[in-house]
């Protein structure tokens, strides 16, 4: 599925959190906001699977870093998750901490 990005927002807007319990949080608000800019319904990123939701963020992380955007350190701490998920095989994601 290719989503656009509406140009008045910022990787950053998503205001990235890596909470205590290894969860992320974010601004809902900006995922609504692609979602209607894209005629997609929200539920398609609230709902499960996640990885709907890990596959737009990392990818507008991605494109958002090779157009010379500032490096977000919890955007990079997924994405070296993600590579080491990759690079293991695994297809089930852990909590930090959690084997």
């Amino acid at each position: 599925m290719r989503i656009e990005i509406p140009g008045d927002l910022t990787f950053s807007d998503l205001h990235l959190t890596r909470e205590s319990d290894g969860s992320v949080s974010f601004d809902w608000t900006v995922i609504e906001q692609i979602c209607e800019a894209n005629d997609i319904a929200p539920e398609e990123f609230m709902d499960p699977p996640e990885e709907n939701l890990a596959n737009l963020l990392m990818g507008w992380y991605y494109r958002h870093r090779a157009l010379g955007g500032e490096s977000d350190p919890v955007a990079e701490s997924l994405a070296t998750e993600v590579a080491m998920e990759e690079l293991s095989g695994r297809t089930i994601s852990h909590p930090p901490g959690h084997a």
